[in-house]
C-alpha cells in the first residue's frame, strides 16, 4: 500500500480540563472541613450539613463530567452552577451572622470552580455570565456590598475572564497549527505523486514525442499529440492539481493515460517500509555500458523508504543525462558511505547546462530537478548540489544523513 502521512491533533486545553477536576476535589474537602470545625457557629447546622452532603454527591458524581470539553454540556454548566448558587444563598439560612460578619459562604471557593468551567468550555462571554451571577449571589447574600465581598467577587471576575480568553487563544492557535500540518502534509503528498509521475508518465511521453518525430509520417503525429499530453500534464503538476486515482483517456488517439497512487516499488528485496537496504543492490541495475558504477566494498545500509528515494533521485538524475547530454554520453555513478551521511555522486561528460536554464525549465513547469532531484533529498533531510559548466559536463551531489533513518522510519510507521 501507499504510504500516508497523517495529523495528530493535541488538544492544548485537555490539562485544564484536569486541572479543574482536581479543584473541584480539593476545594470540596476545603469545604467540608470549614464546615466540621465551623458547625458551632450554625444557628442551623442541618441546613449547612444538607448542603455540603449534596455538594459532596454532587462533585463526586459529576468529575466525568469535567473530564473534557464534550462531556461538559451546557445543561451540566447551568445545574453546577445553580449548586453553586444555592449554597450562597442557604449561607444566612444555616448562619445568621453571616450577613454581619465576612465569614465563608457553605461552598466556598467552589465556586469559583463552576465559574471555571464556564471559562473553559465557552471562552470569556461565557466566564464572564458566570461570574456576575455569581456576584449577585455574593451580594444578596451578605445584603450589603461590603470590601471583602467587592474584592472577592472581582478576583473571581478577572481570574475566570482571564482564563476564558486564554483558552480562545489556545484553540485558535490549535486550529492554526491543525490547518498548517494538513496543508503540509497534503504538499508532500502532491509532490511525491509529482516526482512519480515524472519518472513514469512524464519520460515516457517526452520519448514517445523525440521518436516520434524522428520517424515522421503517421508516427510524427503520435509524438505530437504526445508533446501535448506532456506539456498539459507538466502544468496540473507543476499546479499542484494532480490528485491519486484521476484517469483521463483520449481514445481518438488510441493512448491512455492513468495517473494512479503508486504503491510500492518493485525491487525493494522484500524490506517493506521497515528494516534496511543496501543501497548498492537498488544502484547495481543502472550500471551498464555507458553508466560506471563504483561503490565501497562494504555494504551501505539506508532505511529501506530512504534508500528507494535516493535511488529514484539518481534514477531522475541519468534521465536528465540521457535527454540532454545525448545518447553517446558517458555517466559515474560514485557510492560514498562516511557513516554519518551517505553521499552519491552522478557526473557525465554531456555539453553541461547553460546558465539560468534550470530556472527557465521550472518556469516552463519542467520539474525534474526540483521534484523529482531536490525535492527528493529535501524530504530525507538531505541536499542535492548541481555543478555544470557549459562543455565540460554536470555533477550532482547527493547528500543524505544518517539521521534520516529515524525520520524515515517514522514516516513509514505512520
Amino acid at each position: 500500500m501507499a504510504r500516508r502521512e497523517r495529523v495528530v491533533r493535541m488538544s492544548v486545553e485537555q490539562p485544564l480540563w484536569r486541572a479543574l477536576a482536581a479543584y473541584r476535589v480539593i476545594t470540596l474537602v476545603y469545604a467540608l472541613l470549614l464546615g466540621f470545625f465551623g458547625r458551632d457557629r450554625y444557628e442551623h447546622p442541618a441546613v449547612a450539613a444538607g448542603y455540603l452532603a449534596v455538594l459532596t454527591v454532587w462533585t463526586l458524581a459529576t468529575l466525568p463530567k469535567v473530564a473534557n470539553a464534550a462531556s461538559c454540556t451546557r445543561r451540566f454548566l447551568a445545574a453546577d452552577l445553580t449548586v453553586a448558587l444555592a449554597g450562597i444563598l442557604l449561607t444566612p439560612l444555616a448562619d445568621q451572622q453571616a450577613q454581619s460578619v465576612d465569614g465563608p459562604t457553605l461552598p466556598s471557593i467552589w465556586t469559583a470552580g463552576a465559574v471555571l468551567a464556564y471559562a473553559i468550555k465557552g471562552g470569556w462571554r461565557w466566564a464572564g455570565l458566570a461570574s456576575s451571577l455569581v456576584a449577585v449571589a455574593n451580594l444578596v447574600e451578605r445584603g450589603y456590598p461590603s470590601r471583602d465581598t467587592l474584592h472577592n467577587v472581582l478576583l473571581v471576575w478577572v481570574a475566570s475572564i482571564g482564563i476564558g480568553y486564554v483558552v480562545e487563544i489556545a484553540r485558535a492557535s490549535e486550529r492554526t497549527l491543525a490547518r498548517a500540518l494538513e496543508i503540509e502534509a497534503a504538499t508532500r503528498e502532491r509532490e511525491r505523486l509529482a516526482r512519480d509521475i515524472h519518472d513514469s508518465v512524464l519520460q515516457v511521453l517526452a520519448m514517445v514525442q523525440r521518436r516520434g518525430t524522428a520517424l515522421g509520417g503517421e508516427a510524427a503525429e503520435l509524438g505530437r499529440m504526445a508533446g501535448e499530453q506532456e506539456v498539459a500534464l507538466r502544468t496540473l503538476v507543476a499546479g499542484g492539481l494532480v490528485r491519486p486515482s484521476y484517469v483521463s483517456e483520449d481514445e481518438s488517439a488510441g493512448a491512455v493515460v492513468r495517473l494512479v497512487e503508486v504503491g510500492e516499488p518493485e525491487g525493494t528485496d522484500g524490506a517493506g517500509d521497515s528494516g534496511e537496504i543496501d543501497l548498492r543492490t537498488l544502484l547495481a541495475p543502472r550500471a551498464g555500458a555507458r553508466i560506471t558504477l563504483a561503490d565501497p566494498g562494504a555494504p551501505v545500509p539506508l532505511p529501506a523508504p530512504a534508500a528507494r528515494e535516493l535511488a529514484a533521485a539518481v534514477g531522475a538524475a541519468l534521465d536528465n543525462v540521457r535527454v540532454h547530454a545525448g545518447d553517446g554520453a558517458r555517466a559515474w555513478i560514485l557510492v560514498e558511505d562516511w557513516g554519518d551521511e551517505v553521499i552519491v555522486t552522478v557526473r557525465d561528460d554531456g555539453p553541461g547546462i547553460p546558465e539560468g536554464r534550470l530556472a527557465q525549465a521550472e518556469g516552463e513547469g519542467r520539474m525534474g530537478v526540483a521534484l523529482s532531484i531536490r525535492g527528493r533529498l529535501r524530504d530525507l533531510g538531505g541536499t542535492a548540489e548541481l555543478i555544470s559548466v557549459p562543455g565540460q559536463g554536470t555533477e550532482v551531489e547527493l547528500k543524505v544523513p544518517r539521521a534520516a533513518r529515524e525520520r524515515q522510519e517514522q514516516r513509514g510507521k505512520a
